[in-house]
């Protein structure tokens, strides 16, 4: 796994991810109940936390999802929206959304189409399908294809005008923006 984790690392995935200072690219994606939720929509409310994370299954996207949840208060008292995306179908979406009782959008991005617009997918090295399927994790199930394309683990801030004020990209799936560190970002936009 190391050695693997090693050669996807040398490939640099988020050399071409969007960065603080660019347009964020529009996009509408069903929600956990099916409901279209359109980035632009949501601008006009307010600024936006966009949270791309791998899926339901990963450990880590479910403590980060859990530690939105506890800060969503805050991000919604700066008049700002939380989305969180992911490739994995919309059923497992409502369930990740369920079973955490996430208060904000869940997306399904399927295909990673709107992750790729952002710099941020990958595919899993063949060598550890074996492995993740050991350890009961079947990212084609999850993600209703089998590409075993993921995207990094990303958030973004971005202001009312569509601008990434902030960003934050990992190769390493255990790291993950602040809620602190959002928070602050959000109080500079105000």
């Amino acid at each position: 796994m190391a050695t693997a984790n090693e050669k996807l690392a040398q490939s640099d995935p988020a050399k071409n991810a969007r960065k603080i200072g660019e347009q964020a690219p529009a996009f509408s994606l069903p929600n956990a109940t099916g409901q279209i939720v359109s980035l632009a929509e949501v601008l006009t409310r307010g600024p936006v936390v966009l949270s791309f994370y791998r899926g339901g299954w990963c450990p880590y996207c479910n403590l980060e999802l859990q530690a939105l949840q506890r800060h969503l208060p805050e991000i919604r008292e700066m008049g700002a929206s939380l989305l969180a995306v992911s490739p994995q179908t919309p059923d497992n979406s409502l369930s990740t959304a369920e079973k955490h009782q996430l208060q904000f959008d869940v997306l399904s991005d399927q295909g990673d189409q709107v992750a790729r617009t952002y710099g941020l997918v990958f595919t899993v090295p063949p060598e550890l399908h074996s492995i993740y399927r050991q350890w009961g994790i079947d990212i084609p199930a999850w993600n209703g294809d089998e590409s075993w394309e993921l995207p990094l683990p990303a958030t973004y801030v971005i202001d009312r005008g569509g601008i990434i004020r902030s960003a934050f990209v990992n190769l390493d799936y255990t790291q993950r923006m602040e809620p602190a560190d959002i928070l602050r970002e959000l109080r500079a936009l105000t």
